[in-house]
């Protein structure tokens, strides 16, 4: 049988390590592109059978239609989420397939590390003591214990983050359109939510209903000095008015792990560069801001589930009439979709 064959995009030193340890009996060809996945690059897919994406590749219809005339028969996605495919558009064109969990843990492990990192004020005492500076003034932080954590989604990622806070001592309630029945979770509205909480940790998908829920609005109607901890997707936050809340004092910190304008400034090197997002550049230089670049997978072993993960994803596809990670927009519940009809979605 002749080797299955993946253009690999957006691709890392990392990312290439995990895959060919994963690929070591060398059953697919796959050849590694630095560039992302665009309109302006999916020529290079030419010849393959496979791409194999991240969450910065975009794969819209002008993409979807280049591959399918290009006789590519599946997007591999190496991440949980899609919200850059247009899902709808590629059902009866191309089949998508994702890695659904590669380590909730480091997801929700990362999310506390950033709020504990900027509550005690771990980074600025790193820097301080660098230069021998070992002045406390200024590092003032609070306990978690006791304090109100609203989680809004109660999903793997979700419920392993309320695991760890309940472990420090704090009172846990969540929002999910679906809530998970028989969890123990104190289940509450969004707006109960954003009222009670004093710290507000994200671990939901990005949707059409909920793009930019933290909003002016929104921001309005939260505590004082609340907290704010996104590591699930950049535009689930209105970045304009964090920076307002910020400045009006409203929003104590924010901790971010993804931002919406990301797809053309994470993942690169910056550092000898002038960056053109004023908005991006504003909450770097805010002291109560910690923001860190799509860093929240990266664990050996999210690394190694997502290379086997991905690779077992395509094997499965061209070897049986069905994929059980694969998504379509006919499914009920795309997010928790178990393949119950048993065949691919087209």
């Amino acid at each position: 049988m002749d080797k299955i064959k993946l253009a690999f995009f957006d691709a890392k030193d990392y990312d290439k390590n995990s895959f060919i340890k994963s690929n070591i009996n060398e059953e697919f060809e796959i050849n590694y592109y630095d560039t992302r996945l665009t309109e302006e690059t999916v020529r290079l897919a030419e010849g393959y059978d496979v791409v194999c994406v991240f969450v910065n590749d975009d794969i819209n219809r002008k993409v979807i239609d280049s591959l399918t005339k290009m006789n590519v028969k599946l997007v591999a996605l190496r991440c949980a989420g899609y919200n850059n495919v247009d899902i709808e558009y590629a059902y009866e064109k191309i089949h998508v397939v994702r890695v659904p969990a590669y380590s909730p843990y480091a997801v929700a492990e990362h999310a506390m590390a950033l709020l504990l990192t900027s509550i005690r004020r771990i980074h600025k005492a790193y820097i301080r003591t660098k230069d021998f500076n070992f002045s406390l003034s200024g590092l003032t932080g609070f306990d978690l214990h006791g304090k109100t954590v609203g989680v809004v989604g109660t999903g793997k990622i979700g419920r392993i983050f309320i695991d760890i806070c309940r472990g420090f001592g704090m009172h846990v309630i969540a929002y999910d359109k679906f809530p998970a029945e028989g969890s123990g979770i104190e289940y509450v509205s969004l707006d109960e939510l954003w009222e009670r909480s004093d710290i507000i940790s994200f671990h939901c998908p990005l949707t059409d209903e909920n793009r930019h829920m933290v909003n002016e609005d929104s921001i309005a109607k939260m505590k004082k000095g609340v907290v704010l901890i996104n590591t699930s997707r950049g535009a689930l936050i209105d970045a304009e008015a964090l920076v307002e809340g910020i400045k009006q004092r409203k929003v104590g910190a924010a901790c971010l792990d993804v931002y919406e304008e990301e797809s053309n400034v994470f993942f690169h090197d910056y550092s000898n560069h002038i960056v053109d997002d004023d908005t991006l550049a504003r909450l770097i230089s805010m002291p109560n801001v910690i923001v860190t670049s799509h860093q929240a997978f990266l664990t050996e072993e999210a690394l190694t589930n997502i290379a086997d993960t991905t690779l077992d994803n395509v094997k499965e596809f061209f070897a049986q009439e069905y994929s059980k990670n694969e998504i379509c927009y006919k499914c009920p519940d795309v997010a928790n979709c178990m393949q119950e009809h048993g065949k691919k979605c087209f």
